[in-house]
């Protein structure tokens, strides 16, 4: 134990682990991080080597007898099953069931859905309905043969702290100098702080700032194998990480068909992972996140509020001196289409991710730092109860150049660093001035970037500044971006189209990396020429009229009629075979194929039913297919006709597809394990001919009313 370490184990007795005990079990186990210390100040709460070497072995035992693999599943159930009971460390998600109107419990690497769970348990943990957490939790098997589950759950203790005294953390705190505090840090994320410099120090700190303060949009970008994720998906069981997929408003904001407010509602800190993977299906989920990321609310028939900050993560492939010297390129190249100017103008911080080392054991502490799950607790109090704005607002002074937006967002980046590094005790004033420093420098990234783009003058103020406590105007400069023109004066010849046909092409232009602004000419041509190809780029929709064979493969929904499908918002199904389990399941396929294309808002299926099939069922799944499109907001209707009898497909765009066998156009499989089964491509069709011709939009809705 070095010095630090022995102060902290005088102040903070009982609330610190020595890291090197967690890295030598996080090497060999899946587990997160707040688990393991969990059961690391359970069993080895001890300065004594012998009692510690037990206390691992104890905490091992533990893990092998109560954490469960995914591929251990089954024999997991069994063991309830012989043993009556037995008691799990898992990830536990509470869902209610509409139509069986109760809960069910899931237990994520059991492997069961439907575990009975007492009403008391999610009453009190909110969390447990959106997200899950993880917990010790025994699990007992049901011995009613009536009743239609197997599982239920008897006893479930979250894995955080049952109390927390903020006042003790604090008066802790003073014990320590700045520089100290910031070593305790470092080293409570697991990272020795006497291997990086102090701006180095600073990132680190900075990656925190969401967990600590409310409404606090962030973005790192930079390159692989940086622990950019880790921070939200280990740190803190007040996090949570959506990695890739579509970020859907129902899911994030609310969600209307079930009256809910998403995940900015019950975690502290939202962060998505691999931003440039994100799918943005409906534009109201980027207009959603502009108001919610502007004031912290949003109205979607209900006026909502909410603290959760927005944290975005993810991969820059070309090097940043390329970028900030290319008349091209931007910082803000990785981010999906969606993310327009107006969501990074809402951008308070941008950490330069590509100044962060790479993940390397060398840099792992062996020393003691808080137990994570306590800093989490002592985070999670400030971002709850804490507002240090007005401190900031009293002590800080900007120059001319700060605009509204990066006021705000400086401001906001020192109330994080004061709360992680100063929880009580204010900065003296030349670590006051470091902290603004540093808060200016990451807003002028995002406001350089956003300048880069921007065809006039919008945000071209980008000399931010302040002043020192002696009246002294500092300029803060980005240190990539100080020397390069091409950021600094960028050209305003052209406009960038942010399409994706243009990012492509764009993107295979590996010579735009001359910072000299006199080739703005030269990037005006090719711009010219870009925007040909882009406007060529969509081949002309024309009528057709052919015949699909018996046995040909080729024709999927989304091959037969994708083109025509682009924009449009509202689909009109006339089908009168949606009966049998495989035409229901067509209708399913013919949904998702809509999907693809990122716009519908409603899909009206006209049909009827055959007095000899079986109606409930029909209905039931139905119901289930609608239930599925809300999640995603999309509407169904669905209207009886009993004397319905053609088969089309009309689009609200004018066009109209006649298929003669209508969505029924493909053989049965014969078997489960028939290639075609999945991808409908493959699959051997019926003979049937298509028809695909277009007419007026007066006629559109007068077929769509009637």
């Amino acid at each position: 134990m070095d010095a630090l370490d022995q102060k902290l184990n005088e102040v903070f007795e009982g609330k610190v682990v020595r890291k090197e005990l967690l890295h030598r079990i996080k090497k060999g186990t899946n587990v997160p991080t707040f688990v393991l210390e969990f059961l690391l100040a359970k069993y080895c709460a001890s300065n004594d080597q012998a009692e510690i070497e037990a206390g691992m072995e104890a905490v091992l035992a533990t893990l092998q007898e109560n954490y469960v693999r995914p591929d251990e599943s089954n024999a997991a159930q069994s063991k309830v099953a012989t043993k009556g009971k037995h008691r799990f460390i898992d990830k536990v998600h509470v869902n209610y069931v509409e139509k069986e109107k109760r809960h069910w419990a899931a237990l994520e690497n059991f492997n069961s859905r439907r575990i009975a769970i007492g009403h008391k348990y999610y009453k009190d943990t909110d969390r447990l309905l959106e997200g899950g957490i993880w917990a010790e939790v025994t699990v007992v098997h049901n011995e009613v043969e009536e009743d239609d589950y197997a599982f239920y759950i008897e006893d479930l203790r979250p894995i955080q702290l049952s109390r927390f005294d903020f006042d003790q953390y604090a008066d802790g705190r003073s014990a320590f100098t700045r520089d100290e505090w910031l070593d305790v840090i470092l080293r409570s994320v697991g990272l020795e702080p006497g291997k990086f410099s102090h701006r180095v120090k600073l990132h680190f700190i900075a990656r925190l700032a969401p967990l600590v303060e409310s409404n606090f949009n962030f973005i790192e970008l930079g390159p692989r194998g940086t622990g950019k994720s880790y921070f939200f998906s280990e740190f803190s069981p007040y996090s949570t990480l959506v990695s890739g997929g579509q970020a859907t408003k129902a899911t994030l904001f609310y969600n209307n068909a079930r009256g809910k407010v998403g995940l900015v509602g019950f975690w502290d800190t939202v962060a998505f992972d691999e931003v440039a993977g994100i799918k943005v299906r409906d534009p109201d989920t980027i207009q959603i996140m502009k108001d919610y990321m502007a004031n912290g609310r949003f109205s979607r028939g209900v006026e909502v509020i909410a603290d959760a900050s927005l944290a975005f993560v993810g991969n820059i492939d070309l090097s940043i001196d390329q970028i900030v010297n290319s008349p091209v390129f931007d910082l803000f190249q990785p981010l999906p289409l969606e993310f327009d100017l107006a969501v990074m103008d809402r951008l308070a911080c941008y950490l330069p991710g590509w100044e962060m080392p790479k993940n390397s054991s060398e840099f792992l502490t062996n020393n003691y730092g808080f137990i994570t799950d306590y800093l989490a607790e002592a985070f999670h109090h400030q971002f709850a109860h804490s507002n240090r704005y007005e401190e900031v607002t009293r002590r800080i002074r900007l120059g001319k150049s700060v605009e509204g937006r990066d006021e705000k967002g400086i401001k906001k980046t020192v109330c994080a660093l004061l709360k992680i590094l100063h929880p009580v005790v204010p900065p003296n004033d030349d670590e006051f001035e470091e902290y603004v420093a540093y808060a200016v420098e990451c807003r002028r990234r995002v406001k350089e970037q956003m300048n880069k783009r921007k065809p006039d003058d919008e945000f071209a103020k980008i000399s931010l500044s302040y002043f020192k406590i002696n009246g002294e105007e500092v300029i803060v400069y980005c240190p990539e971006s100080k020397d390069a023109p091409a950021t600094q004066r960028p050209a305003r010849k052209y406009q960038r189209k942010e399409s994706e046909a243009h990012e492509r092409v764009i993107g295979v232009d590996s010579t735009a990396t001359d910072a000299d602004t006199e080739k703005a000419e030269t990037t005006d041509s090719r711009v010219s020429q870009l925007d040909e190809q882009i406007e060529t780029a969509q081949p002309e929709l024309k009528e057709q009229h052919y015949t699909i064979t018996y046995d040909a493969t080729g024709y999927s929904y989304e091959s037969i009629m994708g083109p025509y499908l682009r924009g449009v918002k509202e689909v009109t199904v006339e089908d009168s075979y949606i009966r049998l389990t495989h035409q229901i399941q067509n209708l399913v396929r013919f949904c998702e194929t809509l999907l693809k294309f990122g716009a519908v808002k409603q899909i009206n299926l006209i049909t009827r039913f055959d007095p000899d099939s079986d109606v409930a069922f029909v209905e039931s799944k139905l119901d289930d297919l609608k239930q599925s499109l809300l999640e995603v907001d999309v509407i169904l209707n669905v209207q009886i006709n009993p004397n319905l009898h053609d088969r089309e497909i009309r689009l609200d765009n004018g066009w109209v597809i006649k298929i003669g066998r209508g969505l029924d156009l493909y053989q049965k499989p014969n078997t489960y394990f028939d290639i075609g089964l999945f991808d409908l491509n493959l699959r051997k069709c019926q003979e049937t001919k298509v028809d695909i011709f277009k007419i007026g939009q007066t006629a559109v809705a007068d077929a769509t009313q009637s």
